[in-house]
């Protein structure tokens, strides 16, 4: 799956954006005083720029009432069925509290959240420190991983019995490792004192921001309130670039660690500051005071080693290399724009064995559409941008004659629509490239009116179901225009279109318009249908519009007037048998076919064994398979087959490596920001214990260095190109070569 992974985790760490104040302990969380005036400013603006009107009425005030406590509480996990029926008299009464600015009913909630959370984490310590012994591993018990249809417990005797389960559960998976008992309780006691402090940091902005996405997300799910902190990190996402000295942070018990270094940044070249170091103190200036780093959060360690350009921080850091903690040193680095790469577009040439001879596909990877507002407003004539970068890439790939040409476009998860619309103009003359109905239903066509083609030669366009918005205008408009040839997943589906609306305190992302396809087709829930489907990577039973809460739905309008730029219509039935039969003996294409129907089916079970030695054999059936399914795909390539599991895992010890996919987590004050529209995935703070990537998910991913779809799309395109009729020489001067 390309870098999708990595990139998140690094727009995670660089961007985190909760607000935050350091070392704050339990208390009772009262809103500030702006928050009044900015719920308001969002309920006028919900009523009147809101595509969809929808009145703030008793029926919506329910649905916000559930949706925050689903957002605060999904698993149903610490809050008690009394604590519901106590909050129960405000669910018809959230509408007017809102439009009065009112936030106590909210906080009221939370507060009483907080307590129950705090006094859980509590609890699961204590249990873990002096009971830890007491856990059955031969009981023949089971514990439900998807509480979303769970009820609410009745007594605190039933939330001790859920969480008993929920930490042999737990233990169990460190079991199955191989750790000490001493080790396994010295860990996990760790792991929830750790929650415990993250509790205790959340301020009035988390709780704040999670209700008012409460709020706007029952409008649609891409309405999403902004705090100023998430705002400035909004902001730095879309241009791909920032301010600062270059490091990727992450926690590590109460210490701030450098992960790793932004290649180029300030502190690399710098030459001090290394990974695995840790950042006690931070310093403004030459000589401004040290602050105390320790125990604080993540992104308030972020905001203070953050600034303008040229301006100086000092870090007191304890190197990696240094086994005392005692031993630290403090270093100065000058900040300076640091470009965000790895999210930028990025090109390579495969090299295909075809019709007898090697050919040579430009592959274009972008992971988002960006653009950096901020300089482009300034007149700055170097800005960076989506299509400036694939500009200068498709030029670099025609000088270097290639056959044709990818764009990748898997995992991307849109962005700029002014982006989408120039982006594809790079591969037509002109002419339409989307529609957009307002709130009023005024049609709106956005045109390339540039008669300029920067290539037009041989085109396939690959997509997933990650990739939305952006994406899917890109891919619809080059399916319309028959100018290239489309290729992998059905897409998200996000057809919405939101602008930024400042307000008092942060910003409103707000839906504001519904795009269409230039054939005025709406992707909206549906994305867009590929002409070559591949074998799925995703479930779209559980990712995709069509699967988030409150979508719009799917329509239609009239299409506009355009001309197909090639009649590649004509070509899909032979394209899909010579796909076909190239790919029914591929081992690449069945392994990857396999592995997707055993995860579905495995996923699908909302159970999980607390028996240790059912979990064991259930542990080496797993394994049986995967090692079973690696050497039947090495055996079909004439591979060495592997003797053991252990040879198919990653060199380097997962994080949090489970035996159970499904989510039994819940977060304080998440972002709920949209991944589907801005290509990331920011959360708050994790509060309870939680599944991450299971065991097959990683090995899977590790079934092959190629990449079988890239590969394969470089195929198809060069039989699209025989079908044309074009000999090698046809096709350079097709390219202007």
């Amino acid at each position: 799956m390309k870098n999708f992974i990595k990139s998140v985790v690094i727009i995670y760490i660089l961007l985190i954006c909760l607000a935050a104040s350091a070392n704050v302990q339990t208390q009772e969380l009262k809103p500030l005083s702006e928050h009044r005036t900015t719920t308001q400013h969002i309920v006028d603006a919900l009523a009147s720029r809101h595509y969809v009107n929808t009145e703030l009425d008793n029926d919506l005030s329910a649905k916000i009432y559930d949706a925050y406590l689903d957002n605060l509480d999904p698993s149903k996990s610490y809050l008690l069925r009394s604590d519901i029926d106590e909050f129960e008299p405000y669910r018809f009464k959230l509408d007017n509290a809102l439009r009065s600015g009112n936030l106590a009913p909210a906080f009221e909630i939370f507060n009483r959240y907080h307590e129950r959370v705090t006094n859980r984490m509590e609890k699961v310590i204590h249990q873990l420190e002096s009971e830890f012994d007491a856990f059955d591993f031969e009981l023949s018990e089971q514990l439900l991983v998807d509480r979303e249809l769970a009820q609410w417990g009745s007594t605190q005797k039933e939330l001790d019995d859920l969480w008993r389960k929920r930490l042999k559960d737990a233990i169990l998976n460190l079991k199955l490792t191989d750790k000490e008992p001493v080790k396994i309780q010295k860990l996990l006691v760790k792991r929830f004192k750790n929650r415990l402090a993250r509790t205790q940091q959340t301020n009035a902005e988390d709780v704040f921001q999670l209700y008012m996405n409460s709020f706007t997300n029952t409008y649609d799910p891409h309405t999403q309130y902004f705090s100023p902190r998430t705002s400035e990190n909004f902001n730095i996402n879309m241009s791909l670039s920032l301010e600062g000295i270059g490091a990727v942070l992450q926690v590590e018990d109460e210490y701030t660690k450098v992960a790793s270094l932004v290649p180029a940044g300030p502190a690399e070249k710098k030459g001090q500051l290394k990974p695995n170091d840790k950042i006690i103190a931070v310093g403004q200036g030459e000589s401004g005071e040290m602050v105390d780093v320790i125990g604080w959060r993540l992104d308030e360690v972020v905001q203070l080693i953050r600034g303008k350009k040229g301006t100086i921080v000092r870090l007191n850091i304890i190197p990696a290399v240094n086994q005392d903690d005692s031993a630290s040193q403090i270093i100065s680095i000058t900040r300076n724009k640091v470009e965000l790469e790895e999210q930028s577009a990025q090109s390579e040439i495969i090299e295909i064995e075809q019709f007898g001879y090697v050919q040579k596909i430009g592959v274009i990877d972008i992971p988002t559409f960006y653009v950096d507002f901020n300089a482009l407003q300034k007149g700055d004539k170097n800005f960076k941008s989506t299509t400036r970068d694939v500009k200068r890439l498709l030029q670099e790939l025609v000088d270097k004659k290639v056959d044709g040409v990818v764009i990748d476009l898997r995992d991307n998860g849109g962005g700029s629509l002014q982006e989408a619309k120039m982006l594809t103009g790079l591969f037509i003359d002109r002419g339409p490239t989307v529609q957009i109905r307002s709130k009023s239903n005024r049609v709106d066509i956005l045109t390339d009116r540039d008669i300029s083609v920067i290539y037009d030669g041989p085109l396939a366009v690959l997509v997933n179901r990650l990739s939305a918005s952006a994406s899917e205008i890109v891919a619809g408009a080059i399916q319309d225009y028959e100018r290239g040839i489309v290729i992998g997943n059905q897409t998200f589906g996000k057809g919405t279109v939101q602008s930024l609306l400042p307000l008092n305190r942060g910003q409103l992302k707000l839906t504001q318009a519904k795009f269409y396809r230039i054939s005025g087709e709406s992707t909206q829930e549906r994305g867009i249908i590929p002409d070559i489907a591949y074998p799925a990577s995703y479930n779209p039973d559980s990712i995709g519009e069509s699967t988030l809460k409150q979508p719009l739905p799917w329509d239609e309008i009239k299409a506009a007037r355009f001309k197909t730029k090639n009649e590649i219509g004509q070509y899909l039935p032979e394209l899909e048998s010579l796909h076909q039969a190239r790919v029914a003996n591929n081992p690449d294409f069945n392994y990857l076919k396999e592995a997707f129907a055993y995860r579905k089916a495995r996923a699908e079970d909302n159970y999980v064994s607390l028996n240790e030695s059912k979990r064991r054999q259930e542990k080496e059936d797993r394994e049986a398979f995967w090692l079973t399914l690696e050497n039947k795909k090495r055996l079909a390539l004439g591979e060495k087959v592997l003797a053991s599991f252990d040879e198919l895992l990653p060199k380097e010890p997962a994080l949090a490596l489970t035996e159970h996919p499904k989510p039994a987590t819940n977060a304080i004050a998440p972002e709920q920001t949209d991944q589907e529209t801005d290509g990331k995935s920011i959360t708050g703070n994790e509060m309870a214990g939680g599944y991450a990537t299971s065991t097959e998910d990683i090995t899977t991913s590790q079934a092959t260095e190629l990449d079988p779809y890239l590969l394969e799309s470089g195929h198809i395109l060069l039989d699209l190109i025989t079908l044309e009729g074009r000999t090698a020489s046809d096709r350079l001067q097709y390219q202007g070569i």
